[in-house]
């Protein structure tokens, strides 16, 4: 018996590692192009990424309005088509067991749809469930419940049958306007000021995909 119905996982920096190769990178060059005076290190992208999240670091940290946060995506979509990331050692094998016993899996993310699609058939050839992405726009994108209330209207499931899987505050926030449990995603964690942000942002934090799969599946 499954331990939960459906998972959820975030995509960047959960399912693939993305940020230090593909999304820090952009986000440095994009910013070198809109604010040429200011700079960003990939420790403070990291932790202000958790804290206070990435577009409201964006939009408060370094002033980018709708139309900037709009010309952002689509000058990361281009980029991604040349820029893939590797996923995390051992979650194609837990997204293939959730479907083997009978189970649901689904993303919910900041990432394009194009973008995951094509990360999940070249590195798991499996397609997510449902989709939930950057495109949904702010009322509806994650932290916004919405993924998790269709989800559950969907497949008629009760919240504790639901479990988020994000390595940042946004999944936790969205998790908990829903009564859902969040697992932290302490595999993508690299400094300890990240680590101590999420461990009190969760139900359960996990520090690698062997101790998810074990957590799940025991």
């Amino acid at each position: 018996m499954l331990k939960y119905q459906c998972l959820v996982f975030d995509h960047d920096d959960t399912v693939v590692r993305s940020a230090q190769t593909v999304n820090y990178p952009h986000f440095r060059q994009f910013l070198r192009q809109l604010r040429p005076n200011q700079d960003l290190s990939f420790r403070d992208y990291m932790l202000l990424s958790a804290d206070p999240g990435y577009h409201e670091m964006c939009r408060s940290v370094f002033g980018f309005n709708e139309a900037e946060m709009d010309e952002m995506f689509l000058d990361w979509k281009s980029y991604v088509k040349s820029h893939i990331p590797e996923p995390f050692a051992g979650i194609g094998q837990i997204i293939r067991r959730q479907k083997a016993e009978g189970g649901i899996v689904c993303v919910s993310s900041h990432s394009s749809v194009e973008t995951i699609r094509r990360d999940w058939q070249r590195n798991f050839a499996i397609l997510p469930d449902q989709i939930y992405s950057w495109e949904l726009g702010d009322g509806r994108r994650k932290p916004a419940p919405f993924a998790l209330e269709d989800i559950m209207r969907r497949y008629a499931l009760q919240p504790a049958e639901l479990v988020m899987i994000d390595d940042l505050r946004p999944g936790y926030q969205m998790a908990r306007a829903c009564g859902v449990d969040f697992i932290a995603a302490g595999w993508s964690h690299p400094y300890e000021e990240l680590r101590r942000i999420m461990q009190e942002h969760c139900d359960y934090y996990l520090k690698t995909v062997a101790q998810l799969e074990k957590f799940l599946f025991a």
